[in-house]
């Protein structure tokens, strides 16, 4: 169990007590993937930041176990559609539920903890709270088709790059953030969804967020299949111009730059040994590591207004956590 797990080891059982037991179904094949996918491992960071949030905001209720599943529930629901998109076979070093079932049961399935989080949601009755999760599902969705019709494409840019990673990936944390403290200013009397607490830990989560995914794009060219649970490569055979590819492209010679691009549009990472070898001469991991460990800082600079806590120190390791996998 990592630090972070046991600075919150009661609730965070507890949040995986009510996660299996909402996977409930009287339709076998329902189960049978839900149980796969959120039995496949995971670090259950979204819904950590949830329990983290609320309790280093002094919060003492109990609503925050049932944010927490909900927030992984949807987190588990954009994972099948995403490995269905993305004809994925590998995630978190087991073979995806579509490679195993098939895309219709995954996409389905999917839905299925996608309308069962929202059930979760309506049992705890709070609309500002039900608001900024509806507001985070639909930028994902946005992210998520933004994200497929850049694949192929060549020539993204770095602010389109980070727009998409913070739709697709930084929302949810962002959203899982501010949650924890919202919860914790309705107990003190507060209504404010766009409290000074509840800002200050949206911004958390989301360069939280953003140094994590950028850390994924990085091991996904210098990691291996072993630690990283998908295949090296993935990336760059899915058409996807992550932050170490735009950096190189932008930094090469003509025909390395030529290199890259053709492989983005084909779709192949056939040559991807030469294109490793040219991120690394043009230094771009070492630049994207360095991106990455920026946010993780603007992350913990946004705990700053929180009063000192065991949940505070936690939650600035979890932002070195967030890079500490490439640095």
């Amino acid at each position: 169990m990592l630090s972070f797990h046991k600075a919150v080891e009661s609730d965070f059982s507890a949040v995986n007590e009510l996660v299996i037991a909402n996977l409930h179904s009287d339709v076998g094949l329902v189960e049978n993937i839900g149980h796969y996918i959120v039995g496949s491992g995971g670090k259950r960071l979204r819904p950590v930041v949830v329990l983290l949030s609320a309790l280093a905001n002094g919060y003492k209720g109990k609503q925050h176990l049932t944010m927490a599943a909900v927030i992984e529930f949807i987190h588990t629901a954009t994972l099948l559609h995403d490995d269905v998109v993305d004809v994925s076979a590998l995630r978190r070093g087991r073979e995806t539920a579509n490679n195993q079932w098939g895309n219709a049961p995954s996409v389905l399935v999917g839905d299925f903890i996608y309308s069962r989080a929202f059930q979760m949601l309506v049992s705890v009755g709070d609309m500002p709270i039900m608001g900024v999760i509806a507001d985070a599902t639909n930028v994902i969705a946005e992210g998520e088709v933004q994200q497929m019709g850049n694949a192929g494409n060549s020539a993204i840019d770095e602010p389109t790059y980070y727009e998409v990673i913070y739709r697709k990936t930084a929302k949810l944390f962002e959203a899982a953030a501010r949650i924890g403290a919202m919860l914790a200013a309705k107990e003190g009397g507060s209504v404010d969804t766009h409290n000074s607490g509840a800002d200050a830990m949206a911004a958390y989560g989301k360069h939280l967020g953003l140094a994590f995914q950028i850390a994924d794009d990085v091991l996904d060219y210098q990691g291996d299949s072993e630690a990283t649970g998908k295949n090296v490569g993935d990336d760059l055979a899915e058409g996807k111009m992550t932050l170490p590819l735009i950096h190189a492209r932008d930094h090469l010679e003509e025909e390395q730059k030529q290199l890259i691009c053709s492989a983005i549009e084909s779709k192949n990472s056939e040559h991807f040994e030469a294109i490793l070898a040219a991120v690394r001469q043009s230094s771009s991991l070492d630049y994207a590591v360095v991106q990455a460990q920026e946010q993780a800082e603007l992350a913990k600079q946004s705990l700053l207004q929180l009063p000192d806590s065991e949940f505070k120190v936690v939650l600035s390791d979890l932002a070195d956590f967030a890079v500490s996998r490439i640095s």
